[in-house]
C-alpha cells in the first residue's frame, strides 16, 4: 500500500506540473497578443523612418533607432528583427558595409529565435541585399527567394514586387528565363498592391530586359520597349509625390534616352534630348548626383556621334568639374570621362591634349583599380566573417535543437515511467477485481442464458398465437355470411323453379368450395393449380349469386409451372373485394369483367399475380362505404400474413391502384409472392 501511495503522489505532482505549464502558456499567449498589437506601431514607425532615407538621412536613422528602442522596451523580438533589417537596408544605401553587415546579421539572428513569418521575411531580405552587395549572387538569391516566398504567404504585395524585381536583376545576365519570370511576377504583385513606388520599381525591372532585347535591327521590339517606358514615365508623373525613390524616375528617362540613341537611323534627336533634359532636371531638383552625371555622359556620347566635338568636350569637362566638387571621388566615373576626352583628342589628332587626358585617365584608372581591389578584399572579408557568423548561428541552432530534443526526451522518459507505474497499479487493481467478479459474471451469464431460453419460448408461442389468430380471421373472411345466405337463397330459387340439375351442380360446387377452404386453412402451402381451381369455384358461385352480371378469365403465363407452391387462400380476399366492391355496384351501367393473371420471374423466383376489374374503382367504393358499419379486413389480414410468412423479404409487394386513364375504369391489385 505504501508503494501505491507513492505512485499516486507522483501522478498528482505530474498533474500539478502540467497545470502550471498550461497557465504559463496562457500568460505567454496573452503577452504575445499585446506584443502583436504594439508590433504594428513599431513597424509603422520604422517604415516611416526608412522612407526618409533619400530626403533626410539623419532624421531617417534617428526615427529608426527610436523604433528599435521602443521594440527593446516592449521586449518584442519580432519588432527588433524588423527594425534591425530596416537599419541594415538604410546603411546599404549609405554604402557603409560594416554597419550594414552588423545590422543585417543581428536581424537574421533575432528573427530565427522567433517563429514569426514577417520577422523572418524581413531578416532574409536584409541578408539577401547584403549578399548581393558583397557579390555573392548565389547566396543573395537564396535569401531573397525565402523572403519573397514568406511575403507572398503574408499577402504583402508591395514587398513581393520590390524583392521580385531585385531577384530578376540578380539573375542577369545568363538566365533570361528567370529574369523575365521574376520581373513579370514583380509587376503583377505591384499592380495588386496599388503602391506607386512598387509599381515603378517593378516596371523598371521589366523595362531592363526589354531594353536589353531591343535593337535597331528589330524595330518591333524597339517600339515595344519605347512604348513601355513612355507608359512607365506617364504613370510615374501622375503619382510623383507618392514616390520616395525619385532616382527611379530619372532612371526611366535615362533608359528611354538610351533606347533613342540606339534607335534605327535617323534617331529622334528631339525626344532623346528631351528625356535627357528631364533626367538632368530630376538630378538637380532632388540632388541625385548619379542621375545628373549619367545624363551629362549620355549627352556627350550623342554629340560625339553627331561630330560636334566641342559640345561633347564641354559636357565631359562639366561632368569632371561637377564630380570634383562632391565630397567623395568616383574614380571610375572620372576615368570614364577622361577616356571619352582621349577619344575626342584622338579623333581631332590633338596629341598634346591626348597625352594630358591619358595621364589623368591612367591615374584615375589605377585609383579605380585599387578601389575595386580594396572593395573585393573588403567584400571577401565581409563574406568570410558573415559565413563564419552564419556557421556559428547554425551551430547554436543545432545545439538549441539538440537541447530541446534532450529535454523532450527527458519528459518522454518520465512520462513513460509514470505511465508504467500507473499501468502496474491498474493491472494489480483490476486483476484483483477480476478474480472477485469472475464467479458473479459466470452466474450472471447462466441466469441470462436461462432467461434467453424462456424469452425464445415465449416469442415462439406469441408467433404461433399470431399465426393461429390470422388463420382464424382468414377463415372467417373466406366464408362471408352474406355470400353464403345469398348463394343458398339463389339455389333455393332454382329448386322452386324446377331448375334442379343446375341447383344440384351449384350445391356440389358450394360443398367443394367449403371443403377446399376448410382443408387449405390447415395447410402451409398449396400449388398454383389448386389455388386456381378454388378461385374458379368461388367465382362461379359469385356469378350465380349476382345473376351472371360479370364474366371472368384466368390467364396463366407459360413461364408459370402449375405445381409451384404458394401460401393458401392469398388471392381469394382480393377477388372477393373486386366482385363485392367493384363489380356488384355497377348495376345496369355495364357488364362486369374480372381477369386474374399469373407471371413467374425466374431470376428472383417470385410469382406475380395481377387481379384486374372494370368496376367502380377504389375511390368511389370508399366514398360509398363511408356511412356503412361494415369494413373489409381482407387486405389488412393479407398484409399481416405476408409480414409473418416473409419477414423483411424485399420481393414481397402488394399494390392496389385505380385504372383512372382506362376506358371503363376499375381497379388493379398487384401481388408479388416469393415461391415456397
Amino acid at each position: 500500500m505504501e508503494a501505491i501511495f507513492k505512485f499516486l503522489n507522483i501522478y498528482l505532482a505530474a498533474r500539478r506540473t502540467a497545470l502550471s505549464i498550461l497557465i504559463l502558456m496562457f500568460i505567454l499567449l496573452c503577452t504575445m497578443k499585446v506584443s502583436a498589437q504594439k508590433q504594428n506601431q513599431v513597424e509603422k514607425m520604422a517604415t516611416k523612418g526608412y522612407a526618409m532615407r533619400f530626403s533626410d538621412t539623419i532624421a531617417s536613422l534617428h526615427i529608426q533607432k527610436e523604433a528599435l528602442s521602443l521594440a527593446k522596451k516592449n521586449n518584442s523580438r519580432i519588432d527588433e528583427a524588423i527594425c534591425y533589417a530596416y537599419l541594415a537596408m538604410t546603411y546599404r544605401r549609405l554604402l557603409q558595409l560594416k554597419e550594414f553587415t552588423r545590422y543585417a546579421e543581428q536581424s537574421y539572428r533575432i528573427a530565427n529565435t522567433t517563429v514569426d513569418k514577417r520577422a523572418i521575411a524581413y531578416s532574409n531580405w536584409a541578408m539577401g541585399l547584403l549578399r548581393s552587395y558583397i557579390d555573392d549572387k548565389a547566396g543573395a538569391v537564396d535569401y531573397m527567394l525565402k523572403a519573397y516566398g514568406l511575403f507572398v504567404q503574408l499577402n504583402e504585395y508591395s514587398y513581393c514586387a520590390k524583392i521580385g524585381a531585385d531577384v530578376s536583376y540578380l539573375f542577369y545576365p545568363g538566365a533570361e528565363v528567370n529574369v523575365r519570370k521574376y520581373a513579370d511576377e514583380a509587376l503583377r504583385f505591384a499592380e495588386k498592391s496599388n503602391d506607386p513606388e512598387s509599381i515603378l520599381h517593378a516596371r523598371l525591372a521589366v523595362g531592363s530586359y526589354l531594353l536589353e532585347n531591343a535593337s535597331s535591327n528589330d524595330s518591333l521590339l524597339w517600339k515595344k520597349a519605347v512604348s513601355f517606358y513612355k507608359e512607365t514615365i506617364h504613370q510615374a508623373q501622375q503619382v510623383e509625390k507618392f514616390i520616395v525613390s525619385k532616382s527611379n524616375i530619372g532612371i526611366a528617362h535615362l533608359n528611354i534616352a538610351v533606347l533613342y540613341m540606339n534607335a534605327p537611323k535617323p534617331i529622334d534627336e528631339e525626344a532623346f534630348l528631351s528625356h535627357l533634359e528631364q533626367a538632368t532636371h530630376i538630378g538637380r531638383q532632388y540632388n541625385l548626383r548619379n542621375i545628373y552625371r549619367s545624363s551629362l555622359g549620355l549627352r556627350g556620347q550623342f554629340f560625339i556621334q553627331k561630330g560636334d566635338y566641342r559640345t561633347a568636350e564641354n559636357l565631359f569637362k562639366e561632368g569632371i568639374a561637377y564630380q570634383k566638387t562632391l565630397p567623395y571621388k568616383d574614380n571610375d566615373l572620372l576615368a570614364a570621362f577622361f577616356g571619352c576626352l582621349k577619344e575626342l583628342a584622338s579623333k581631332e589628332k590633338d596629341y598634346a591634349a591626348y597625352h594630358e587626358y591619358d595621364t589623368y585617365f591612367n591615374r584615375y584608372n589605377k585609383l579605380k583599380y585599387d578601389e575595386e581591389m580594396q572593395k573585393i578584399l573588403q567584400n571577401t572579408d565581409a563574406r568570410f566573417e558573415s559565413e563564419k557568423k552564419m556557421e556559428l548561428i547554425k551551430q547554436l541552432e543545432k545545439e538549441n535543437e539538440l537541447e530541446k530534443k534532450n529535454k523532450f526526451l527527458g519528459y518522454g522518459i518520465s512520462g513513460v515511467l509514470l505511465a508504467g507505474l500507473v499501468f502496474m497499479y491498474r493491472s494489480y487493481y483490476y486483476r484483483q477485481r477480476y478474480y472477485h467478479n469472475r464467479e458473479d459474471i459466470l452466474r450472471q451469464k447462466q441466469a441470462n442464458s436461462e432467461l434467453k431460453v424462456q424469452l425464445m419460448e415465449k416469442e415462439s408461442l406469441e408467433i404461433l398465437a399470431d399465426k393461429l389468430s390470422i388463420e382464424r380471421r382468414l377463415l372467417q373472411s373466406q366464408m362471408n355470411p352474406h355470400f353464403i345466405f345469398n348463394l343458398l337463397a339463389n339455389i333455393q330459387s332454382m329448386i322452386l323453379k324446377n331448375d334442379r340439375l343446375i341447383a344440384i351442380s351449384y350445391l356440389g360446387k358450394f360443398a367443394k368450395l367449403t371443403r377446399q377452404v376448410l382443408e387449405q386453412s390447415r395447410m402451409d402451402r398449396i400449388s398454383v393449380e389448386v389455388e386456381v381451381q378454388t378461385l374458379k369455384n368461388y367465382m362461379d358461385l359469385q356469378q350465380l349469386r349476382l345473376n351472371h352480371s360479370f364474366d371472368y378469365c384466368i390467364d396463366m403465363d407459360e413461364t408459370v409451372d402449375p405445381n409451384v407452391h404458394i401460401p393458401p387462400l392469398l388471392l381469394q380476399p382480393f377477388v372477393e373485394n373486386a366482385i363485392e366492391h367493384g363489380l356488384k355496384p355497377l348495376a345496369d351501367l355495364r357488364h362486369g369483367f374480372l381477369k386474374i393473371s399469373f407471371h413467374l420471374r425466374r431470376d428472383t423466383a417470385v410469382l406475380e399475380c395481377t387481379i384486374t376489374d372494370n368496376g367502380i374503382g377504389v375511390e368511389e367504393s370508399r366514398s360509398k362505404k363511408e356511412n356503412l358499419p361494415h369494413t373489409s379486413l381482407s387486405t389488412k389480414i393479407t398484409d399481416e400474413r405476408l409480414a409473418l410468412l416473409y419477414p423483411k423479404n424485399p420481393f414481397v409487394q402488394l399494390k392496389i391502384t385505380d385504372r383512372k386513364n382506362v376506358e371503363g375504369g376499375g381497379c388493379v391489385v398487384f401481388l408479388s409472392i416469393p415461391l415456397i
